[in-house]
């Protein structure tokens, strides 16, 4: 004890402890400003674009359609157009993604045919969307005998997403613990059982991630429908959701449009481009928080 009072700073910081915290804290702002120096781009892109297209934006050019081209009027009828495409799209990708990640995960077995199958869905992944425009041209509109339509627009867009989906549905299908399938096949449990009603649930919120990348993805591009059925221009009367005949109609899609718009409508208000960019932005946003959302919830209800 007399030790200790004459030295106090005994079990004190000493220089290798101070070093060490030196070094913890210039690690913690290094990968701070990584992480800021990928978030203020994107709020200076978003806050310019807002600000440009402010002059444009009104609940008008929301609920009304567009005339003369695209250049005066609204975006309603090209909003409808993008969520038929999307929406479409997404029917078709999701349950066959999800279907074939299970069997991929699952079902197969390590073969010829499953790393064909896996090497596939990678490739898949780095085609250009233009490509894909093409493969849908040919075997949609004409093959197909579709015609330019939504229904081929949105089945070329859901090709094009396959692998991504594909991709997130094995990796939260392998995340589910193998005891948990284990557990379920020692009580007698088909595997289809175990799947339904075991790993299905605990995976449902990686499984959301991909849709949502599928979603942002659909929305913003405009090779693969400018090929198959998007129109620059389609005069539509009436601003309700049933505007289109998904296979025997063209749409407008906002993506094609800002594409129209920036670059050869030169008679368009300079705000207009910035105007629909927002309008995507928000869209894109409000479906990506509804989705993140909800699989905030499903992940609060895990028990494990």
């Amino acid at each position: 004890m007399h030790d200790l009072a004459k030295n106090p700073v005994q079990f004190g910081e000493t220089a290798f402890t101070r070093k060490k915290l030196r070094r913890e804290f210039t690690a913690k702002c290094f990968f701070g400003g990584m992480a800021a120096l990928m978030v203020i781009p994107l709020i200076l892109i978003v806050g310019h674009v807002v600000i440009q297209g402010w002059p444009s934006l009104s609940w008008e050019f929301l609920t009304t359609n567009p005339r003369l081209g695209g250049v005066k009027g609204g975006i309603w009828s090209i909003i409808v157009g993008t969520l038929y495409i999307v929406t479409i799209s997404l029917f078709v990708s999701a349950p066959i993604g999800v279907l074939a990640a299970v069997y991929l995960n699952e079902y197969a077995r390590e073969s010829w045919f499953t790393r064909i199958v896996n090497l596939a869905v990678v490739n898949l992944a780095g085609v250009p969307s233009i490509v894909h425009g093409l493969f849908g041209l040919g075997a949609f509109v004409y093959a197909a005998g579709m015609g330019k339509s939504i229904v081929a627009a949105s089945l070329t867009l859901a090709i094009m997403t396959l692998p991504v989906i594909i991709a997130s549905t094995k990796e939260a299908l392998s995340s589910v613990p193998m005891q948990f399938r284990e557990a379920c096949w020692n009580v007698g449990a088909t595997r289809w059982q175990t799947i339904w009603r075991i790993v299905l649930p605990n995976s449902i919120s990686g499984i959301l991630t991909g849709v949502i990348l599928q979603v942002s993805r659909a929305a913003g591009e405009t090779a693969p429908v400018m090929l198959t059925g998007v129109a620059i221009f389609k005069g539509v009367e009436g601003t309700g959701l049933f505007l289109y005949d998904p296979f025997r109609d063209q749409c407008m899609a906002l993506s094609m449009h800002l594409y129209y718009i920036a670059t050869q409508a030169h008679n368009a208000a300079p705000s207009l481009p910035f105007a629909i960019a927002t309008v995507m932005i928000v869209l894109v946003l409000f479906v990506n928080a509804t989705a993140i959302a909800f699989r905030s919830w499903l992940r609060g209800r895990k028990k494990w």
